[in-house]
């Protein structure tokens, strides 16, 4: 990647086993996820049919629903919303412990 502002031209180099690991880091996540909403989808369908054969009454399963929902939202937004760590945001980040440590 080239810096067009004026300044020096920077280079951000990956090791292709880095990449890769990343990547494998990545497609890992995206399954773990698939998997945990499928199952959100069968164990609540399951608890769904308990409580219409059961007389239906009360929608208890709502309880469950939006508890795990919320769970399965904030790992979506983990796997999908998140910006990877930046090489910027790690020196920074060395620099702001430097200035603390004195």
């Amino acid at each position: 990647m080239t810096d067009t502002s004026g300044g020096t031209a920077t280079s951000q180099m990956t090791e292709p086993s880095d990449a890769r690991a990343e990547a494998i880091k990545r497609l890992s996540a995206r399954r773990d996820f698939v998997a945990h909403l499928v199952a959100f989808a069968v164990i609540n369908l399951g608890v769904v049919a308990v409580w219409f054969a059961t007389g239906h009454g009360y929608f208890w399963p709502a309880w469950l629903i939006g508890v795990w929902g919320a769970g399965l939202i904030l790992h979506a937004w983990d796997v999908y919303g998140r910006a990877p760590i930046s090489a910027e945001e790690i020196q920074r980040e060395i620099e702001r412990e430097a200035r603390r440590r004195g």
